[in-house]
Order: structure tokens, then C-alpha cells, then sequence
């Protein structure tokens, strides 16, 4: 497949990721789909982060990169990349996954076939094949919000025109802005699919979540009670 479908604009914030930023990007520069841009933002790393990102800008026009003179966080750079980007399909990708090289092939076809607003999948642990969700994945996921955010971030891709529409990401939520934008997402009746078949490879060791256990709790639970944080 190359440019059967619409384009995709794939969204990668990095903090000081010089040890996995490389693969990342390398799994997405050899996808099975061709017709995307990659946004990569520095958001104020103090390692070789700038460095590798520029070199491989250097080599594939698909690259546009953007930096913060300082940290400002996942959710303020993220909308920033928005609207930077010019693809019809908004796709994550975090600095330390990496993407199966079939991920925007099937995951377009599923948007497109099903008329939907929304795709994620499921994923492999990095260094296992254990999957992620697990049981819960068989669970209905409107349910499973109320208690969790049953999502995998990495693994979106959404129409832009419904990222519009929801207004972004809300910038509040410094930290679990993926479950704030589920839930609103969900209960705003946005139609999705989360396919069965992991796409994605997800690093659970020393990321945002683990090393912000604490703040990624405090806004999780706001997301729960639907209180302002």
C-alpha cells in the first residue's frame, strides 16, 4: 500500500530519549504505509536527543522537527504538533515504542471500512510478548473508563476532524491528558474500534507514567471524579 489513503500526521514529543529515539523513528520510516509526515518536538532534552532527531531530518523529507527551549510537557507539545500538522488522520507515537511495520495500514483500513472517528489496538510488552490489555481487553471499554484508562496512547490514530471538535487535548491535565481525551471522547459517542492484534511495542520501564507515579495519580483521579484539577 502507499498512497491509497488519506495522510497521516504522526505526533512524537521526546525529553532527553537519545537511547530510543532512533528506533522509534526507524519503525515508523518503514511502514507498510507511506503516505504520512513525522512531527518530532524536543521538548527541551539535555542529552544527544537534538542531534539524532536533526540527522535523520537531514535524510527523510517526511521529518519536520520542532523544539522547546525548555520542558513544557507532553500535553502542551502535543497540541502544539497539532497544529503543525496537516494530515487527515493524527497518529501517536512515543520516543522509547516502537510501531509494527502493518500498524497505519491497518489501522487506516479499519477507520475507513468502519466509518469510525477512532482506532488504537492493543500492544506487546517491550522485551516480552505478553499482551497489554490483557483480559480486560474483552471488557466493554465504557465501563472500564469509569475505573481506568483501558487505552493504549500510543497506539491512536484519530481524524483530525474529531480531534478538532473535542478541542484537543485539554490542557489542564499536565499528566493521564490520554484518559482525559478517552473519556471525553467515549462519552461524546465518537465511534472506535481497538483491534485484538497488538500493533504496537510498549516500554512499561522508567517512562512519563512510572517516573511521575505520583502526579500521574492525582490526574487520573480527576479524570475519575470529573473534577478540574
Amino acid at each position: 500500500m502507499t498512497t491509497k489513503f488519506e495522510k497521516i500526521s504522526v505526533l512524537i514529543s521526546v525529553y532527553n530519549g537519545e537511547a530510543t529515539i532512533s528506533q522509534s523513528l526507524e519503525s515508523i520510516l518503514n511502514q507498510t504505509y507511506e503516505n504520512f509526515e513525522i512531527l518530532v518536538l524536543d521538548d527541551g532534552s539535555t542529552d544527544r536527543t537534538s542531534e539524532l532527531i536533526n540527522n535523520y531530518s537531514k535524510n527523510y523529507s517526511k521529518l519536520k522537527i520542532f523544539k522547546n527551549e525548555k520542558n513544557m510537557g507532553l500535553t502542551y507539545s502535543l497540541n502544539y504538533l497539532i497544529t503543525k500538522s496537516t494530515g487527515k488522520y493524527l497518529a501517536r507515537q512515543d520516543a522509547d515504542d516502537i510501531s509494527y511495520q502493518d500498524r497505519f495500514e491497518k489501522q487506516v483500513s479499519t477507520i475507513v471500512e468502519n466509518n469510525i472517528d477512532f482506532c488504537t489496538s492493543r500492544a506487546h510488552i517491550k522485551g516480552s510478548k505478553r499482551k497489554i490489555p490483557g483480559v480486560s481487553h474483552f471488557l466493554p471499554y465504557k465501563h472500564l473508563l469509569k475505573f481506568k484508562n483501558p487505552f493504549i496512547h500510543g497506539t491512536l490514530m484519530i481524524s483530525r476532524k474529531a480531534m478538532n471538535e473535542i478541542g484537543l487535548y485539554d490542557s489542564r491535565y499536565k499528566f493521564a491528558q490520554d484518559y482525559k481525551l478517552f473519556l471525553d471522547l467515549i462519552q461524546k459517542d465518537y465511534k472506535y474500534m481497538t483491534l485484538k492484534e497488538p500493533l504496537y511495542e510498549l516500554n512499561m520501564k522508567n517512562n512519563i507514567s512510572t517516573k511521575n507515579k505520583d502526579e500521574q495519580k492525582y490526574f487520573a483521579n480527576c479524570v475519575r471524579k470529573g473534577v478540574n484539577p
